[in-house]
């Protein structure tokens, strides 16, 4: 909002709104006495020297997010590193290798320790030094504080405050810590504060000061200021506060209206002074910064499990080893003469027990490369470069907000491939969360011809089902021809662009233009469009372009109804703490009249009270109260008198449901002066007590004043659906996830809604499980009772019911969920709901949202994602497996607690069936993968100490062994990790039950996992037992020589290289010249490497010297041994896929094949047939509507076939009813 807008200094008055009363100017003789523990909190103003000793000493305002600082870096990263299995086996290999028992040199065991765990830890470091800038740059904002008893301030950094400070906030600043506001630049002591950094709302929020401290309003008058505050301890409630203001010997109570949050920010006003209460992390912000839950993916837990799996192997193969080590050193080394003495008791014939434990430790060792060291470091680095591809999605970026998707984490890449169950928001999630005011009923009267979305959705789906073709409504309900899109929203004929106004899509010239004037009821009309204009806490904001005002509104409704009163000639203008100001212009060539309205009280709006009022008096000195909130609400308080039109308001608001649009009921009431002046006294004493029932007194009070109200009208806004939702539904049905919504919505608006979004269709079975009316007296055992009745009976008409086409929906409200959520009901509430096609649950709380999510989550054990865009979806995104954030109209906090971010609900289509399913298939190949080279590789060590008598000796050249896992076999896996894809983006879409290969784990189960560990031990036995082979007495050299054993194990290695290599070109399905390049870059790094090593001197390079050079590449053995025992490596996988895409191919072969040979483009019609089959058979969503379709026509083809047949003739007793079915 623009600087300036505010331009009237605002007088003093002892009338105080925004749902706080200002206590009176009269003394307060005692002090408020605070009840209870947690109200210990006790502030000196402007006298900070207190508060640096004990036991006043509270924590400073230097703030810190890192998850390390200077000392702790390196022991807590320490400590993270080596919580994971693997590398604490490692770490006590590298240990280990510094003894004698161990077969490498210490370097060749602690040099890929270090790397791994180091390029973890620098991750760390990275990471966690972004945090501390950011913390830094907020640290070192500056402020002017108040210093000495000069009354002077100066400068100084947030983190140099101390509680008790004055400071001087000044405009458009953000507030340094929580302060107790004293004063503004309005003489009234006001200000407006923008919140968004704390709850995402984007309205602003009125706060004012205590009328004894309005004096204190510039730097001077602070000299000598001295004051003492008693409150509360510090505690994440936003929206509480309870304290005590000691000041010139009197106590003055505190409440949350005079409480300047950190990080919140100073609008639209020149300054405020404030003192500082809680700082650093005491303030609230602070204190609600909760760590995110620790989420970890299926397939990670389950490569936990194959870790274990491969230590058993790893000890059980040790323990061979040893065993053989220990029975040869008994029986056979005795006869070995040639074995020098042993004076280090490493093999002693006469303690072969001792000797075989020592073996086994060295075996343990050895045989460490079965678990892939560099595994966790090729994950997150793949996992990172995969969130990379998600950010820079050109699908998935939003124009007309400019916001691409961002994935938060990159530890959930591939559980986006595993969803099996979506939990969705309804408003600002299905829905824009941008209110039109489309429709009202007035004195029992309908107004407004536009139609809604969900009507024209339903009168199109409805005409198509009739004559199959498509039909076009304009929103004035006729059926047109071409129509003119605005945004997301079509307009009539006609209607350009530039006359549509934001948030008002009303159409009806009966109250339009001053039309009003010439209905019968003009009176009630005038009162209605009244209320729109008074009954808010909206602030307004004059455009100078257009002239008129916009509006800084709590909720879209609010706004809504504004710019719906301004249109009906009610232009809110000029709002004070006292009064409201209007131009009311009832004929459209008057002047606008500005009419003052006292502003009295206002009731707030809670979740709780479901309505709100204000009480204001006109300029004939009449005192209202004008009040909106749900019909439930209103209508039960009614008096006799005031049910005029109730019937017909009720039938109105019925049908503005049924269209899928949110009801507010308006009513009024007259007050007596003497009536009001009565009840105010008590409502002041009751906002200016402190203690635990002051809210139920507040309460109370309220419900006094609301009652006996005059039923005015209703309205009916818009909550227009995101831009394709069904199609993004339907999508994601036919991938086989079920999708449940959970809405603070009634029933009626959240069945409709179900309806536009495909959720719901014609002939599906609706299961309504609620509390009747009449039971809210009963005990709860008996309203438990008849839930749980309710339940079972659904549930058996579930299981009894034949048809395999039905399908059912469970529709169930917030106070039925209370109880099918507790312990002895849930698991039936739950096994009705898997049952049924779609669930929605209604009316319910943030909490129950959360505790929905972990119902379903633990429940059925299988992947849930919960997708939201508001404070309120913050639980259950936490809770899910996968929390997605929308970046909506109603803030960015469920994007702040969300694990991947989102512009528009559409966007989950493409970023679970493609980025979902891509993920998943690279993760699940590249750990599989991982593990087939490593068994490969580290087997072959079994064999060859087997072969030499369990004796500890490597075959490898210690630097190989580095290099296998770290260079020469880590690039091509990334790249499988991060390029591979088995179709391309179009394919997924098209044929969306490929998806279901992630939920149904068909890559990472343990079938294949043993069926890759089962290749590796093939391959291993391969490469060594072919290599004796081939080696063992074969001349090697041209003049005869045979090999020894470093050129065995030269050669062994060489065959690996190339057999893991060219297994990974197999196992890819997408090349592109990185895979082809970083392939042929592995081999050669490995020639390159051979040769360097080669060419030091014997002294470093030991037997290997000039190996390559000289006694490898000459041999036509050794090329003809590397071409051998690769092909024979590679040859059970190559004959295992070809008999799997011919006789057994999985879906995505089946696609492959079609694409290759491009018969998508020869044979359209079998390209569809595909298409048509690639679908889960699924209840919901466009798709299952058009199937119900099909069925009812073969049904109506079946029944004339049938009454024609000749069996018909003959036996015509069966006609009738055969005509009548």
């Amino acid at each position: 909002m623009a600087g300036g807008r505010i331009r009237a200094r605002l007088k003093r008055s002892s009338l105080y709104t925004f749902g706080c009363i200002r206590p009176p100017r009269e003394t307060i003789d005692e002090p408020h006495q605070f009840q209870g523990p947690g109200y210990s909190r006790h502030v000196c103003c402007n006298q900070p020297g207190i508060h640096r000793k004990k036991p006043l000493k509270y924590c400073t305002n230097y703030i810190s997010t890192t998850k390390y600082n200077v000392i702790t870096f390196l022991p807590k990263a320490l400590f993270e590193q080596f919580r994971r299995v693997a590398n604490l086996y490692f770490l006590l290999a590298a240990a280990l290798s510094l003894t004698p028992v161990s077969p490498f040199s210490p370097y060749s065991m602690i040099a890929p320790l270090v790397f791994v765990v180091g390029l973890s830890m620098a991750k760390e470091a990275v990471e966690n030094w972004h945090r501390f800038m950011q913390d830094m740059n907020v640290n070192m904002r500056k402020v002017l504080v108040h210093t000495g008893d000069a009354g002077v301030f100066v400068r100084k950094p947030w983190m140099k405050l101390e509680v008790g400070d004055v400071v001087k906030v000044e405009k458009d600043q953000f507030f340094p810590a929580d302060l107790l506001f004293l004063s503004s630049s309005y003489e009234d002591g006001i200000c407006y504060v923008e919140t968004m950094n704390l709850d995402g709302e984007t309205n602003l929020k009125v706060k004012r000061s205590l009328e004894v401290t309005l004096p204190l309003d510039d730097d001077a008058s602070f000299k000598d200021f001295k004051a003492t505050i008693k409150c509360e301890d510090p505690n994440p409630n936003l929206y509480t506060f309870v304290g005590n203001f000691e000041y010139d010997r009197q106590m003055y109570p505190l409440d949350p209206s005079q409480i300047l949050l950190r990080d919140s920010k100073l609008r639209n006003t020149g300054h405020v002074y404030g003192v500082v209460i809680f700082s650093g992390h005491d303030s609230k912000v602070m204190q609600n910064a909760t760590k995110s839950p620790s989420k970890r993916s299926t397939v990670e837990k389950q490569m936990d499990k194959l870790i274990y799996v491969l230590f058993t192997l790893l000890v059980l193969i040790s323990l061979i080893s040893s065993i053989g080590f220990a029975i040869k050193t008994r029986y056979q080394m005795p006869n070995w003469w040639y074995i020098p003495p042993d004076h280090q008791g490493l093999y002693n014939p006469h303690r072969a027990a001792l000797s075989g434990f020592s073996h086994l430790i060295t075996a343990l060792i050895l045989y460490g490369y079965l678990i892939p060291i560099s595994l966790y470091v090729s994950i997150e680095l793949v996992k990172v470069l995969q969130a990379l591809f998600i950010n820079q999605d050109i699908h998935m970026y939003d124009e007309e907000t400019g916001t691409p998707a961002q994935a938060r984490t990159s530890n959930l890449n591939e559980e986006l491939g595993m969803v099996d169950t979506i939990l969705s928001d309804k408003t600002g999630t299905l829905t824009c969360n941008q209110m039109d005011f489309l429709k009202c009923s007035i004195a029992g009267i309908p107004y407004g011809t536009r139609s809604s979305e969900v009507e024209l959705a339903a009168a199109s789906q409805m005409a198509m089902d009739l004559d199959g073709h498509n039909h076009e409504f304009s929103r004035t309900g006729a059926q047109s021809g071409p129509e003119i899109e605005l945004e997301v929203v079509p307009t009539p004929k006609g209607v350009s662009s530039q006359n549509r106004i934001k948030g008002f899509s009303f159409e009806d010239n009966r109250l339009m233009n001053g039309n009003w004037a010439r209905e019968p009821n003009k009176d009630i009309i005038l009162l209605f469009f009244r209320i729109l204009a008074l009954c808010h806490t909206a602030i307004p904001e004059l455009n100078e372009e257009t002239g008129t005002f916009n509006y800084e509104a709590e909720s879209p409704d609010e706004g809504a109804f504004l710019v719906a009163a301004r249109e009906f000639g009610f232009e809110y203008c000029k709002r004070t703490q006292s009064s409201i100001s209007v131009r009311e212009r009832h004929i459209p060539s008057h002047e606008p009249i500005e009419r003052e309205y006292k502003l009295l009280n206002i009731l707030d709006f809670t979740s709780k009270r479901k309505r709100m009022s204000v009480i204001v008096q006109d300029d004939t000195g009449q005192i209202l109260l004008l009040c909106k909130g749900a019909d439930s609400i209103i209508f039960e308080r009614l008096s006799k008198n005031g049910r005029q039109f109730e019937d017909a308001t009720k039938k109105h608001l019925n049908e503005y449901a049924e269209a899928g649009l949110r009801t507010l009921a308006f009513a009024y009431r007259k007050l007596e002066t003497s009536e009001y002046s009565s009840w105010n006294d008590e409502f002041m004493k009751a906002k200016t007590s402190i203690g635990g029932d002051r809210d139920s007194m507040l309460e109370h009070l309220s419900d006094i004043m609301e009652k006996d109200l005059v039923l005015v009208g209703a309205t009916a806004v818009e909550d227009k659906l995101q831009q394709g939702v069904p199609q993004c539904i339907d999508k994601l049905a036919q991938a086989g996830l079920k999708i449940w919504v959970l809405t603070g919505d009634k029933i009626e608006t959240a069945i409709n809604i179900g309806f536009a979004c495909s959720l719901l269709r014609q002939g599906m079975k609706q299961i309504c499980i609620t509390t009747n009316g009449d039971m809210v007296t009963h005990a709860s055992e008996v309203i438990k009772e008849n839930i749980l009745m309710q339940i079972t009976n659904a549930s058996q008409m579930v299981n009894l019911e034949k048809d395999p086409h039905a399908a059912f929906a469970l529709i169930i409200d917030g106070k039925t969920l209370t109880y099918a959520l507790e312990d002895d009901m849930k698991h039936l509430f739950l096994n009705l709901a898997i049952d049924c096609a779609s669930v929605i649950c209604c009316r319910v709380s943030p909490k129950q949202k959360a505790l929905v999510t972990r119902l379903v989550k633990e429940g059925t054990g299988k992947t849930t994602l919960a997708i939201g865009d508001g404070a309120n979806d913050v639980g259950m995104i936490q809770e899910a497996d996968i929390g997605v954030g929308i970046s909506g109209v109603e803030g960015m906090q469920a994007v702040m607690a969300s694990d991947f971010a989102i512009a528009q609900f559409r966007f989950l289509e493409r970023l679970l069936v493609v980025h979902g399913h891509w993920c998943y298939k690279r993760i699940a190949q590249m750990i599989c993968y991982f593990f087939y080279k490593n068994i490969a590789f580290g087997l072959t060590l079994f064999y060859f100490e087997a072969f030499t008598g369990f004796s500890g000796q490597s075959v490898y050249d210690d630097w190989y062994m580095l290099l296998f896992n770290v260079v020469l076999t880590s690039l091509p896996v990334i790249a499988l990790g991060v390029f591979e894809q088995d179709v391309s983006s179009e394919i997924c879409l098209q044929f969306p039950a490929l998806y279901q290969q992630g939920p149904r784990n068909l890559f990472f189960d343990w079938y294949r996992i043993f069926g890759w560990m089962g290749n590796g031990l093939y391959c291993s036995l391969i490469v060594f037992f072919l290599n004796i082979i081939i080696f063992y007495d074969q001349a090697f050299r041209s003049n005869g020589q045979t090999a020894d054993m470093a050129v065995v194990g030269t050669v062994m290695f060489t065959c690996v290289i190339y057999s893991v290599n060219c297994q990974i070109a197999l196992t890819m399905s997408h090349f592109t010249w990185i895979q082809h390049f970083l392939i042929g870059f592995s081999i050669v790094t490995w020639y390159i490497f051979l040769i360097l090593y080669g060419m030091l001197s014997p002294g470093l390079s030991g037997n290997v010297y000039q190996i390559f050079l000289e006694a490898l590449s000459p041999a036509p053995i050794y090329w003809l041994s590397i071409l051998l025992v690769a092909v024979a490596c590679n040859l059970p996988y190559l004959a295992h896929i070809s008999f799997q895409r011919s006789f057994n191919p999985m879906d995505h072969h089946v696609i492959q094949e079609i694409k290759y040979y491009k018969k998508d483009v020869e044979d359209r019609h079998m390209w569809r047939r595909e298409k048509s089959k690639a679908r889960q058979e699924t209840k919901i969503g466009f798709s299952a509507r058009v199937d119900a379709k099909i069925r009812h026509l073969k049904f109506k083809l079946q029944k004339k076939t049938s009454v024609f047949s000749p069996r018909a003739v003959s036996a015509p007793t069966t006609t009738p009813t055969a005509t009548a079915s």
